[in-house]
C-alpha cells in the first residue's frame, strides 16, 4: 500500500511537472524608467528557452510573439538543451529576429544539461555544471545566427543603441553561474551624454547577488535576467524552494523592488515571455529583472538590491 501510494505520488508529480513546462504565458509590465516626455519603448524579454528538436508547440508559441511587434528583443540565455538544437531554435526565433535585439549566454548555451535528481538542487554546493567538451553545445553557431540578424552579444560588453530618440545604454555579463561574468561598465558616450535622454539597461543570465549589486551600484535603470525558472523546485500553493543561485526564494519570480525601485523575475514554466513597455516617469528606477524559468521578465531597481 505504502509503496503503491509513493509510486502514485511520484507519477503525479512528474505528470504535473511535464504539464507546467507546456503552459506558456504572456505577461505585461509597465516600467516608468524613461525620461519625462519620451515615447514608450516596448521590450520583449525571453529567457531559458531550452530548445530541443521536435518541440513544435514551443516553436509555434515563439512564432506568435512576433505579432506583438516589439521595439527591441532581449534574450538572457539558456537557449539550448540539445546538441542538435540550434536549427530548431533559430527556426523558432526567426520571426522575432526581424526586430532589433541583444543577448547574453547562459550555461545551457555552452553546455548541455544532464538528467539528474531534482533534489540535488537542494544541496548547498552544486558546482559548475557540465563544463566538459563532451557536453559542449554549438553556441558559436547560435551566436552567428543572432549576430547575422543584428542582435548584439552583450556578454561582458557595453554598447549604446538609439531607440525612438532615446539612447539605450546596454551593459551585460556572461553567465555568473559558471563564473564567466566580468562587468564591463557602461558606454562612455560624449562629454554631455549624462544629460541627454537615456536609459541604462542591464542584461545577465543568472541573477547572483554580486551581479545585481554591481549593476545597481552603477545606476542601472532596468536589469533583465533569467535562470531561476521561478524556482528550480516549486511546490504548488507554496512557490519556490530553491533558485539555483544566491537569490532568495521569495525573489524567484515576478516584478520586484530593489531598494526604492522594482525588479522582475521569471515565473515557473518553460518558455514564457514578458513584454515590458517602458514608460516615461518622473523618477528613474534602477531596474533589473531576473528571470529563471523560460518565462521572461524584467525588473526595476533604483538604489540597491536587498
Amino acid at each position: 500500500m505504502l509503496a503503491g501510494g509513493a509510486l502514485a505520488l511520484g507519477t503525479a508529480a512528474i505528470g504535473y511537472g511535464m504539464y507546467e513546462t507546456q503552459q506558456f504565458q504572456l505577461r505585461r509590465e509597465t516600467l516608468p524608467v524613461l525620461p519625462v516626455g519620451a515615447p514608450d519603448i516596448r521590450i520583449l524579454h525571453l529567457s531559458d528557452i531550452h530548445m530541443v528538436p521536435g518541440q513544435q508547440l514551443k516553436r509555434r508559441w515563439l512564432h506568435q510573439l512576433a505579432e506583438l511587434r516589439p521595439d527591441f528583443v532581449i534574450n538572457t540565455g539558456d537557449n539550448l538543451s540539445h546538441q542538435n538544437g540550434v536549427p530548431a531554435l533559430i527556426d523558432a526565433l526567426e520571426p522575432l529576429m526581424q526586430f532589433p535585439g541583444a543577448f547574453v549566454p547562459g550555461s545551457n548555451c555552452y553546455f548541455a544539461p544532464q538528467l539528474k535528481n531534482p533534489l540535488r538542487y537542494l544541496k548547498r554546493s552544486r558546482g559548475v555544471p557540465n563544463n566538459s567538451s563532451r557536453n559542449a553545445l554549438p553556441h558559436e553557431e547560435m551566436h552567428r545566427h543572432f549576430g547575422a540578424a543584428g542582435w548584439l552579444n552583450m556578454a561582458n560588453r557595453n554598447q549604446s543603441v538609439p531607440m525612438k530618440g532615446i539612447r539605450m545604454d546596454l551593459s551585460g555579463v556572461d553567465d555568473a553561474h559558471i563564473n564567466r561574468d566580468t562587468f564591463a561598465g557602461w558606454p562612455a558616450g560624449s562629454v554631455n551624454s549624462a544629460r541627454s535622454p537615456h536609459v541604462k539597461i542591464a542584461l545577465a543570465h543568472a541573477p547572483y547577488q554580486r551581479v545585481l549589486d554591481e549593476f545597481t551600484r552603477t545606476g542601472a535603470d532596468v536589469i533583465f535576467a533569467g535562470h531561476t525558472h521561478g524556482g528550480q523546485i516549486c511546490i504548488p500553493g507554496y512557490g519556490a524552494v530553491v533558485t539555483n543561485c544566491d537569490l532568495p526564494t521569495w525573489r524567484a519570480r515576478g516584478l520586484d523592488q530593489l531598494g526604492a525601485g522594482r525588479t522582475q523575475r521569471p515565473a515557473e514554466c518553460v518558455c514564457r515571455h514578458r513584454q515590458f513597455p517602458l514608460r516615461p516617469g518622473t523618477h528613474r528606477l534602477p531596474a533589473r529583472s531576473r528571470a529563471g524559468d523560460p518565462d521572461f521578465q524584467v525588473g526595476i531597481v533604483p538604489h540597491r538590491y536587498c
